[in-house]
């Protein structure tokens, strides 16, 4: 009995461990890369590979404000310029743009400027299986 203690024990112990070193939901496909890049003026571009899905954009600019930019999970990011599809990008900011709607819709989109999650509910897309799915 003690000799399957041990190992639940270990198991329980490193899992955590393993689980960031692996980075469970961080990208769960490795066919999809996304790229943050700083444009200056609190702007922040973000493009992917691999997919379009607007969560992928989302889980990008989430995960990139509460990792790197240190903002709070209730921190509002607004889409500063829509999705171009000839670039395959979209522009966001910590702060709502000027003389656009900002009522959040009921879906998820990249394509209207003004639409707008919180940080902690963008990151929460890197842990969705919709990446998988390559929309």
């Amino acid at each position: 009995m003690r000799f399957r203690k041990m190992p639940a024990i270990a198991a329980i112990v490193l899992l955590p461990g393993v689980a960031q070193a692996i980075g469970f939901g961080v990208n769960l496909n490795p066919a999809v890369r996304v790229e943050v890049a700083d444009k200056g003026n609190g702007i922040y571009e973000v493009s992917t590979r691999g997919t379009t899905a607007p969560v992928a954009y989302w889980c990008g600019i989430g995960d990139y404000a509460i990792r790197t930019l240190r903002t709070k999970a209730t921190q509002r990011i607004y889409i500063t310029r829509a999705y171009e599809k000839q670039t395959r990008t979209v522009q966001f900011s910590l702060t709502p743009p000027e003389g656009v709607d900002t009522t959040p819709g009921y879906s998820v989109t990249v394509k209207r400027v003004g639409e707008n999650l919180s940080a902690g509910s963008a990151q929460t897309y890197c842990y969705d299986n919709f990446l998988d799915f390559g929309f």
